[in-house]
């Protein structure tokens, strides 16, 4: 009987006529190359959606104006330095404590006090406690319109047409803010409205001395924040080129440790889990026995960070050897009974350092995405900034628009003309067209919510597409070094270049195919985060409930897909297969080793984390002794500081975002490997006509190994 074909996962050169050759075969070079495009009809929806998104860019940068988002609005709607409020380019608050009671939401909302165009901000501070003997009006900022001979002050003040109170301010982007030091002034202004002036209308409105001392504490707050803030800048400014050099120093060490993991995984991978445990153990041991130490001193430990910490040194080192315990006996039983399983991660990673080693280039592939990635946010930024000045101008009198077939055209010219005559339309042979683009740039611009929502459903199908490239062109990659058989002469030339040559060729409708899937979902987020907003001062529980149960669901269901689209895409680059067929395959390889898939995933997954913070650790270690002076000999280097964590919080954090980056390569390689992995077991057997692919200490592991070919008779 003839020999059955084996069903070929790879490149052969072989065709249906002609039979395989016994054992390897030495033309099955990595992935498949013989490839057709995919998922043709989602290239097409794609490329139409950018040329919409191309319409909306070019609509916003037509008619919007950045430059408007300058000009602050008052309580009714006109813009304050435009217009007939040229003269009056300030806003004013009548009472920026409201502002503080609404919160982080004021930045949504708005702040919930009349404001107003003013020519200047207030040079002094006032009470108008101090005129309501006199009744003197000169020094109070009303409303525009409000005839202030017809009522006393405090009835100006109670019906909120005055401002009630107001201190020594500044312009800050157009806004009028205090910069006085309000506190002790306030204890005057307390004394004078709370002591000797309660006031009660007809309404039963009062203001007393209690609201002005809450907005005096808020202010005194915002001076205080802003004195931090001003600090805080400063230390940036004076140690930025010493945290560059921590950025440098990081990813120094990220290419060392993973140098390291390209000739000793195994060790640095059992290194970094056993020093991982170890930390936990230190620190349970140390705090037991700080807590022993301190017991019963009643000893206060002070923390200077930005703000002063202060804690019971006993109650602390308790609580810390209460949770770094518990911590370490969750790390050591995880440790323990998954030790099988972290051997097979072990070799899984060393299988990814190899390949990666084999390819240095692939280690620097993820700042293309992240810098694709950030012209994408920037995108998206500059066309949600333009969309949403359309319309911020004020309203032309009447409902005056030529859509809807008026033929006023005199009626229409001066309105216009009274409307826009400081903004200058673009330029335009017809008067009356002229006039047209002035009214569509600064008309009411209502139409640019759904704009700004389709620009949003564009940033993240973008976001997830460029993401989908990065992943697509290192499975490629990395696939090609599992499926060379002999991975020392096998592994093809330049093989991120051909991956991404593959990718952009053939793949692109199956990128937006899978990232298409997953930006609907987040749209979908997106909407169910509005409404829960808005929901928020609801008394309906059941609504809260549903809408709780569907957030929750969506975001599963966002981290399933992305999940599939990621083993899709690694399908995808080793056979060329459709979207669909690539995402139905993995997801068979990964259900039919479902506990083997997760337990790995997950294991790899800490393991990988552990190296980062590892990395992180040192990072943090060498830049705390460095900003708070201890290492002696670079003193002279160390600069003066307000807070020394900042520029450590900065560094590490940088160190974190480059490890990531980094070690991402990592986490591809090894989720292509598995995923291979898993492939190379079921369509092979180790005969000489299916050898397996896999790394010797694999099939070691796993009991496996390829049999030699028999000698031609």
């Amino acid at each position: 009987m003839g020999k059955k074909p084996r069903v070929e996962p790879l490149e052969v050169s072989h065709t249906k006529d002609t039979p395989l050759k016994k054992g390897y075969d030495p033309s099955r070079q990595g992935p498949k190359r013989k490839r057709s495009c995919t998922d043709v009809i989602c290239c097409l929806i794609f490329i139409i959606f950018l040329g919409g998104l191309v319409v909306v860019a070019y609509f916003a940068f037509v008619y919007g104006d950045p430059q408007l988002l300058i000009y602050p609005r008052d309580s009714n709607g006109n813009l304050c330095g435009l217009g007939k409020y040229e003269n009056k380019k300030y806003l004013f608050f009548f009472d920026l404590v409201e502002c503080g009671r609404v919160g982080p939401g004021v930045f949504l909302t708005g702040c919930p006090t009349p404001q107003v165009c003013v020519a200047k901000c207030p040079d002094t501070d006032y009470i108008f406690a101090e005129d309501l003997v006199t009744q003197n009006k000169s020094k109070l900022i009303c409303r525009d319109g409000v005839e202030t001979s017809k009522k006393r002050v405090d009835q100006l003040v109670l019906d909120k047409d005055c401002a009630a109170y107001y201190f020594k301010s500044e312009a800050v982007i157009n806004r009028c803010l205090p910069i006085t030091e309000i506190l002790d002034l306030g204890k005057d202004i307390v004394n004078i409205a709370g002591k000797n002036h309660t006031i009660v209308n007809n309404d039963n409105k009062t203001l007393d001395g209690g609201d002005i001392n809450y907005g005096i504490k808020v202010f005194d707050a915002f001076l205080k924040a802003k004195e931090i803030g001003d600090k805080i800048i400063a230390d940036v400014v004076a140690s930025w080129w010493m945290m560059l050099i921590g950025l440098v120093v990081a990813m120094v060490i990220s290419m060392i440790w993973i140098v390291l993991m390209r000739w000793i995984s195994g060790f640095m991978i059992w290194l970094t889990v056993l020093l991982f445990v170890a930390l936990w153990l230190a620190l349970t041991i140390c705090c037991w026995y700080l807590y022993f130490q301190n017991k019963g001193t009643n000893e206060t430990l002070t923390v200077y960070l930005i703000w002063q910490l202060s804690f019971e040194k006993e109650n602390l080192f308790l609580a810390g050897g209460i949770i770094f315990g518990v911590i370490f006996v969750i790390v050591f039983f995880i440790m323990l009974f998954l030790c099988q399983r972290i051997r097979i991660a072990v070799a899984l990673i060393g299988h990814g350092s190899r390949a990666v080693g084999s390819m240095w280039s692939t280690l620097f592939w993820p700042l293309v995405p992240f810098v694709l990635q950030l012209g994408v946010v920037a995108l998206w930024g500059c066309i949600a900034t333009f969309l949403l000045t359309i319309g911020r101008a004020p309203q032309p009198s009447g409902n005056f628009t030529l859509a809807n077939g008026t033929t006023d055209i005199a009626k229409y010219k001066s309105d216009v003309e009274n409307l826009f005559e400081r903004i200058p339309c673009e330029s335009s042979q017809n008067d009356t067209e002229g006039k047209l683009c002035g009214f569509l740039k600064y008309g009411k611009g209502d139409y640019t919510i759904y704009l700004q929502i389709f620009n949003l459903f564009m940033f993240f199908w973008l976001v997830n597409f460029v993401s989908a490239l990065g992943q697509l062109t290192l499975s490629g990659a990395f696939s090609s070094y599992y499926w060379a058989f002999d991975k020392s002469k096998d592994i093809p030339a330049l093989p991120l270049l051909g991956a991404f040559y593959r990718c952009f060729r053939y793949h692109l409708g199956s990128l937006a195919f899978g990232s298409l899937l997953i930006a609907i979902v987040q749209i979908i987020r997106a909407f169910l985060e509005y409404l829960d907003s808005k929901l928020k001062a609801s008394e309906n529980p059941v609504a809260k409930f549903f809408l709780k149960c569907l957030k929750c669901c969506f975001w599963c269901l966002e981290k399933i897909l992305k999940f599939l689209c990621k083993n899709a895409y690694i399908m995808i680059a080793v056979y060329g297969k459709n979207f669909c067929t690539s995402a139905k395959r993995a997801f068979e390889l990964i259900l039919k080793n479902c506990v083997r898939a997760f337990v790995l995933d997950k294991v790899t997954d800490f393991l990988f984390f552990v190296c980062k913070l590892m990395v992180v650790g040192a990072v943090g270690v060498i830049a705390y002794f460095f900003f708070d002076g201890k290492i002696t000999f670079l003193n002279q280097y160390t600069p003066m500081l307000n807070f020394y964590f900042v520029p450590i919080i900065v560094v590490v954090i940088g160190a974190y975002i480059i490890a990531d980056l980094f070690f991402s390569v990592y986490e591809m390689a090894v989720d292509t490997i598995f995923l291979c992995f898993l492939d190379d077991i079921e369509r092979n057997d180790g005969s000489p006509e299916k050898p397996y692919f896999m790394g010797k200490d694999l099939m070691k592991l796993l009991g496996k190994k390829n049999l030699k070919p028999k000698a031609e008779g």
